[in-house]
């Protein structure tokens, strides 16, 4: 059977509860992410037809455990390239230790340095460093087939570097992850809606909107907003900001605007 042709682009989970996300060419698949567990990684790739047997290896962007709870049984079952920064895999190890002090082990671990560009099969991958409360946070652009695929996510703000990174995409996945005043008047402690809206926290909706109406390109056939908070924002008004900052720049002519969600796996975005 011919392998099918393309990039496409799965969002199995996002939100505070989980991140994951599969990135796919013709012949080779990256898993981003394992925040949701090994059992719920394979249930939602299996329900958009996808073999994780298919995986080619696993990518992490930082240590918090929404992102990386999964990852030491998804690396003992698949046995794949599990790539992760050095200070990312030392803070994952040393609190992951067992009661007696054991530090987990990847099967295949490859390091990788925010800046240095690596290859997973076909796909040319470049990390870039965000600003986040993490040991050494990143996000990705994905080349392959003439594509290419932005991720961004768990960032308190977007610094230039960042956005450009992020000129030029074929799909851009953005955080978008609260609304300020629900935020603000939600059941979080002070301390805790301090640091989710600090320079080294979550990109809220408004923050998003400034970028779209501000310095984002138009390149994206398809956006999706990510990470959305299930407490502190609403798929709606997530999506109407977004809508409107696009809008006031033309984007809507030439953006296709998706939601990813915590409880399902969004339709693979082909091209």
């Amino acid at each position: 059977m011919l392998a099918s042709m393309g990039v496409s682009v799965s969002m199995l989970a996002s939100g505070s509860r989980g991140n994951c996300a599969l990135v796919s060419s013709s012949s080779t698949k990256i898993l981003v992410d394992a925040g949701i567990s090994c059992r719920e990684t394979f249930k939602r790739m299996k329900s958009l037809g996808e073999d994780p047997q298919s995986l080619s290896a696993i990518l992490i962007t930082h240590e918090h455990c929404d992102h990386i709870s999964g990852l030491a049984t998804l690396s003992k079952k698949l046995r794949i390239p599990v790539f992760i920064t050095g200070a990312t895999y030392q803070t994952w190890q040393r609190a992951m230790r067992n009661e007696i002090g054991e530090k987990p082990k990847l099967e295949k671990f490859e390091r990788f340095e925010s800046g240095h560009s690596f290859q997973v099969g076909n796909i040319a991958v470049k990390p870039f460093t965000i600003p986040h409360d993490a040991a050494d946070p990143v996000g990705f652009t994905f080349r392959a087939e003439g594509i290419k695929v932005g991720l961004a996510t768990d960032l308190g703000y977007i610094p230039l570097s960042v956005r450009d990174h992020l000129r030029g995409c074929d799909v851009l996945i953005m955080e978008s992850n609260h609304d300020l005043e629900m935020l603000r008047v939600g059941p979080y402690p002070w301390s805790v809606k301090q640091r989710v809206m600090s320079r080294v926290g979550h990109l809220s909706n408004v923050a998003l909107a400034d970028f779209f109406t501000s310095d984002y390109d138009n390149s994206a056939t398809f956006v999706v907003l990510a990470h959305l908070s299930e407490q502190n924002n609403h798929p709606e008004i997530a999506r109407r900001e977004a809508e409107r900052a696009l809008s006031s720049r033309g984007g809507l002519f030439c953006n296709r605007l998706l939601l990813a969600s915590q409880t399902e796996a969004l339709q693979p975005i082909r091209l």
